[in-house]
């Protein structure tokens, strides 16, 4: 439901009315996406606007790549084409990697490289 100054009455935080964003929703373990705009944006919440609301599921990530932040979003009302969405919680995209999986990633690239090189003999002992 909107006020009449354009801004939603769900959101309770400070609302940039106006401002048209681009965004990204994301589903299915982020293995689905979709281009959205997004207005009312606010520190709570959000209306965006795509093309067909019916596809996307009551909870998805969205992601405003001119604000840099992305958030867990959850539908609090839709439209054939827009949708009012509630900020479950912001993603933090400056999250150190820990040691461990620096570890791992390291000894994954060494293991690669090895079979690579091993392929490369095989390959070369096959065409001989």
């Amino acid at each position: 439901m909107q006020t009449g100054n354009g801004a939603c009455s769900w959101l309770n935080g400070v609302s940039l009315t106006g401002r048209v964003l681009g965004g990204m929703i994301a589903f299915n373990k982020r293995n689905s996406t979709m281009d959205c705009r997004v207005r009312d944006f606010s520190s709570t919440g959000a209306r965006v606007h795509l093309t067909n609301t019916a596809v996307i599921p009551d909870q998805f990530d969205l992601t405003i790549a001119r604000k840099e932040r992305s958030f867990r979003a959850r539908m609090v009302w839709r439209s054939v084409d827009e949708a009012g969405v509630t900020f479950l919680g912001e993603y933090n995209n400056e999250m150190p990697v820990s040691l461990d999986l620096a570890r791992r990633l390291r000894q994954s690239e060494a293991e690669k490289a090895v079979l690579r090189k091993r392929i490369a003999q095989l390959t070369d002992n096959g065409a001989a």
